[in-house]
């Protein structure tokens, strides 16, 4: 007698992506004020992958950041960095998880990719009204600081996060 091979393969695949995602916070490029990292990617793949069990990986992230894992951005922890500019973004990573899983639940591939850049704009959602909120500064001037610069480079996550997810069917 075994276990539910299902609930194997849901836990196989969030120590998995709960992994890639902190592995991706440490690829960092210096931005202000929010760093540009893989992070963003590996919610999105997970999304693909894990269809709406995605939200397990990306909510266990999040816990055990909040933990003091040292597993954000830079090899950040804790409640400061939810509290700090940058949390809204790391909040919305459960969210995203939700929207692409939920897409890729579909077969048809513009609802996959409609998921994706949802998925996207989920995360700038989350993130943007977060900076705005703790920082002081418009809607207005945090969507310029904390999504524009971003715009391409997530843009081509999403493309790389698309184009990954298939080869991996």
């Amino acid at each position: 007698m075994y276990g539910s091979e299902e609930r194997s393969r849901i836990i196989a695949e969030s120590a998995g992506f709960v992994a890639l995602i902190a592995a991706g916070s440490w690829v960092s490029i210096p931005f202000v004020p929010v760093p540009l990292t893989l992070q963003t990617f590996f919610v999105l793949l997970s999304g693909a992958v894990m269809k709406r069990w995605a939200v397990v990986p990306a909510a266990l992230y999040l816990l055990l950041g909040l933990l003091g894992l040292p597993i954000f951005h830079n090899g950040t922890a804790g409640i400061g960095v939810l509290m700090g500019p940058t949390g809204g973004f790391i909040v919305g990573f459960i969210a995203a998880a939700l929207v692409a899983g939920l897409a890729y639940e579909r077969d048809a591939e513009i609802v996959r990719i409609a998921g994706l850049a949802a998925a996207s704009i989920a995360i700038y959602l989350f993130g943007v009204s977060w900076l705005a909120y703790s920082t002081g500064m418009g809607l207005v001037a945090a969507t310029l600081v904390g999504m524009v610069p971003f715009l391409p480079g997530d843009a081509v996550k999403t493309a790389a996060a698309y184009i990954v997810a298939r080869r991996l069917a």
